[in-house]
């Protein structure tokens, strides 16, 4: 029997019965414990919270929406000053602000942003010309080019068809939309693009890149792989990608408008380093180290002569996700002077803690479950024999 281990688990199980209710972040000793491709463990009370982001508000025809409170605002419809021309650094665009709206001046030229950015959920709104002219490809013609590469194809097609990779919110030349969601000419339109782009490492994808799309609301993208830049007539190649580029707008002869243009950086995928998802044994194990310093840094802490609780607890838990022997050490101290108190209890004191021993033989099992301590460590199978000989699980 490994007895540091057996300590530790009593140490764990009393010290969660002393801290009374869970808070509501969730408790230790819980969800399944980390494995070797995730490092958290399920519902586990460690993993940072969600940031907190105030959402904005729809977009109607008269009036822009408002982005939600950490977009990072590229166009509100008062100036320019994040956009140039697309022919050198610093050079101002020729477009133009018109009603809260930037307008392409045909033969200007595309325009970029000055920002570069990669991953990013962004929301476009524009509006083909309400005086309807020409057909197919020479009718309200622009695009948005995510990293200035990628197409997102930007045509009148209300009532205007085109080759199929061409039409409105195409990934240009590759990938045709599931359905026209498309409004009358003059009124806008609204682009909802979440984009993820390739990945690569040593010369290899280890993440091909994605897009998905929404057109006015309509799912018409769903989840397309990046095949490489796009372009007019020749087949996207699949290749290495920047990790950053410009959000570019194309001038394709008309003068196309936009408005309430923003995005947010997305958080980076498992293949970047990031750690939500299935990560490799080699990411995973690393970030299981780090999460058990921060729990030991944090048991040091809470170390306190009059109260061993709080410490012995965080401690024991930082076992979960690493084995330390200072830490093992530390908690078997901490464990020992605890089950000294345990081992004077009356019987009356015993029958007063029938729910707190119940709970402990519960945490008792879970450690066992996942090898923290075998599974016929002293102190479970005592927990146990306490139980069975109360009788403490009958209902």
């Amino acid at each position: 029997m490994k007895l540091h281990s057996s300590l530790i688990a009593v140490s764990a199980v009393l010290s969660l019965a002393a801290t009374a209710t869970a808070a509501n972040t969730g408790s230790a000793f819980y969800g399944d414990a980390p494995d070797e491709h995730h490092p958290w463990a399920v519902h586990d009370h460690n993993r940072p919270q969600p940031k907190l982001v105030t959402p904005g508000t729809f977009s109607s025809q008269e009036q822009p929406g408002k982005p939600p409170s950490d977009a990072v605002i590229l166009f509100d419809g008062s100036d320019l000053s994040k956009w140039e021309a697309d022919k050198g650094e610093g050079v101002p665009t020729k477009w133009v602000i018109k009603d809260g709206a930037m307008e392409c001046v045909p033969g200007s030229g595309y325009i970029r942003t000055r920002e570069k950015f990669g991953d990013c959920q962004l929301h476009v709104e524009w509006a083909a010309p309400t005086k309807v002219q020409g057909e197919s490809q020479g009718r309200g013609n622009s695009g948005v080019f995510l990293m200035g590469l990628v197409e997102i194809q930007v045509l009148d097609n209300y009532n205007n068809p085109t080759y199929a990779d061409g039409f409105a919110a195409s990934v240009y030349g590759v990938n045709p939309l599931q359905a026209n969601a498309l409004r009358p000419p003059g009124e806008f339109q609204t682009y909802d693009i979440v984009f993820r782009r390739p990945i690569y490492k040593d010369g290899k994808a280890i993440d091909p890149g994605y897009v998905t799309v929404f057109e006015n609301g309509v799912l018409v993208q769903d989840h397309t792989m990046i095949e490489g830049g796009t372009g007019h007539m020749a087949r996207s190649k699949i290749g290495p990608f920047p990790e950053a580029g410009p959000l570019k707008l194309q001038d394709h002869g008309n003068p196309v408008r936009y408005r309430n243009v923003w995005y947010r950086p997305l958080p980076p995928r498992a293949a970047e380093g990031g750690t939500d998802g299935y990560l490799s044994t080699e990411a995973t194990m690393a970030k299981r180290a780090e999460i058990a310093a921060m729990i030991r840094q944090d048991a040091e802490k809470l170390r306190n002569p009059s109260n061993s609780v709080p410490e012995m607890l965080r401690l024991a838990e930082s076992l979960v996700y690493e084995h330390d022997e200072a830490a093992s050490q530390r908690a078997t101290e901490l464990a020992e002077q605890y089950l000294a108190q345990v081992q004077q209890l009356s019987p009356e004191q015993l029958a007063a803690r029938k729910d707190e021993l119940k709970h402990l033989r519960d945490v008792s099992r879970y450690l066992a479950r996942f090898d923290i301590i075998p599974d016929d460590a002293e102190p479970k199978v005592q927990l146990e024999q306490i139980v069975k000989e109360h009788n403490w699980d009958k209902k």
